[in-house]
């Protein structure tokens, strides 16, 4: 049985993804911040285990890590970056907390993972990383200047990583979101989503589960010869 660990496991896409890998025979461990009782749910819902840690510090990734390792049997085969945060608001107008929180979040945590999870990949000579971008890294976003330009370093940090990794047997890719019917996107007011939805070419606002299927898909052996892209699932809105 493989082992997989999922960033930001609580919520949304990454809920999502700890059903899905459950319902596929995987041992999966998530991670969560804050939210006890959402990340309690997961786990009565799926047998996942849900273990606190705040990826935005590598002190706490390091103990996650070893945590997760004990208790899904001495290993991780599957790593899902997937934690992350939005702010809006205009550039000029945010403090460098906020960009910091952002890009903490979004992009350093994902080195910060990567990095821990290599001890136990390299030996086995297998491992998959799969990094949850947004089509805004590829775009860019008015307003989302630190997510967009965070999720952007997710992209080159997949290809840098594919590269020095493949030999190892490894393959690092990454999904890029479009719109997704999550929590984060529930602020957004009808006209707004309406507006999204029409500019989507297959009009409409994508799914979770529309998402940790292509992550499923990427931590499969169907996707072994697959390495370094970013694959959009975003209803074609940022081709």
């Amino acid at each position: 049985m493989k082992r997989v660990l999922i960033t930001g496991g609580s919520r949304g896409i990454g809920a999502e993804t700890v059903r899905v890998f459950a319902q596929n025979g995987y041992h999966v461990a998530f991670f969560y911040k804050e939210n006890e009782e959402a990340a309690a749910r997961v786990t009565a819902e799926t047998g996942a285990l849900a273990i606190c840690c705040n990826v935005a510090d590598p002190t706490a990734v390091r103990i996650g890590i070893i945590e997760a390792v004990a208790a899904l049997g001495g290993g991780i085969d599957v790593l899902v970056n997937n934690a992350g945060v939005a702010h809006m608001g205009l550039s000029r107008d945010m403090t460098d907390a906020e960009w910091r929180r952002v890009t903490d979040t979004n992009l350093s945590a994902a080195f910060y993972l990567s990095r821990e999870v290599q001890p136990y990949m390299i030996p086995r000579g297998w491992g998959r990383i799969i990094n949850i971008g947004s089509m805004w890294g590829k775009v860019g976003a008015s307003c989302e200047v630190a997510y967009s330009a965070a999720k952007a370093g997710l992209r080159g940090l997949t290809m840098a990583l594919c590269k020095e990794l493949g030999p190892s047997g490894i393959t690092v890719n990454c999904i890029e979101p479009g719109v997704i019917d999550t929590e984060m996107n529930g602020a957004l007011d009808e006209e707004t989503r309406r507006e999204l939805a029409e500019a989507t070419p297959l009009c409409r606002i994508g799914t979770p589960r529309e998402v940790a299927e292509a992550v499923l898909f990427l931590a499969s052996d169907a996707a072994s010869f697959i390495t370094g892209q970013c694959l959009g699932v975003d209803g074609g809105f940022a081709v």
